[in-house]
């Protein structure tokens, strides 16, 4: 196993995640990977309460990073060959990290998701560091940033803009929100980003989702006009 080295397993992890996504297109791309590994270290000093009885603040900010960092290696939207899934497993135990590092940064990994949400789970079981990771994500899905990494990954599944005759989807479950079906990238909005909001872990990461959001609304407004010749 190899010998700990945070400084070379920060390094590493940034060349993984360059080689990993550097064909996927700019919404989820190595430059949303570095604002989410940013938000969540800003999130996790704001909440001054990550440590436990078992971990020391260093700790705690050192499983932040990875887990950001690595949070989209394998991402089943991109996966590209099976053996991917277990990129980040591999890359974690070849760091020489140690168990109880490990398995946290796995959880929060697999925990991330919003279509998990929708499935019901639970964050009884997942790490302290798993709220501010998943808000720091999150924040990246809304807001300026956010309306633009949903146009750009609409325009990549070469989906409509807008149709005023294809409803937003209610009451998705998991299996209904991955469904590959005919769905606008305005529609998006409504069926997940405009959620996001309320569903923030943190009192950091509400606080900032409360400024994204509103812009957000505003932008629809202004959408909406436009799209009917009203504005």
């Amino acid at each position: 196993m190899a010998s700990w080295n945070w400084e070379e397993t920060v390094r590493k992890a940034e060349e993984l995640v360059v080689k990993s996504m550097k064909g996927n297109d700019a919404s989820h791309d190595p430059a949303h990977v570095w604002r989410v590994r940013d938000l969540a270290l800003s999130l996790a000093r704001e909440e001054q309460a990550l440590s436990s009885n078992s971990n020391s603040d260093s700790d705690s900010m050192q499983i932040v990073e990875l887990a950001a960092l690595l949070h989209d290696i394998g991402d089943y939207k991109y996966l590209r060959d099976p053996s991917e899934d277990k990129l980040v497993e591999h890359f974690l135990i070849d760091s020489g990290i140690e168990e109880s590092k490990k398995t946290k940064i796995i959880k929060i990994i697999n925990g991330m998701g919003f279509k998990d949400e929708l499935a019901g789970l639970t964050n009884s079981d997942l790490p302290l560091e798993f709220g501010v990771v998943q808000d720091a994500d999150r924040l990246d899905a809304i807001g300026a940033i956010g309306i633009a990494r949903c146009f750009t990954f609409g325009g990549s599944r070469n989906r409509v803009l807008h149709d005023p005759n294809i409803q937003p989807r209610s009451g998705l479950s998991k299996e209904k929100y991955m469904k590959k079906e005919e769905q606008t990238t305005v529609n998006h909005f409504h069926e997940k980003l405009l959620k996001l909001k309320d569903l923030m872990k943190t009192k950091a990461g509400r606080k900032r989702a409360e400024k994204r959001h509103k812009f957000m609304e505003e932008f629809l407004v202004e959408f909406y006009e436009e799209w009917d010749g009203r504005a």
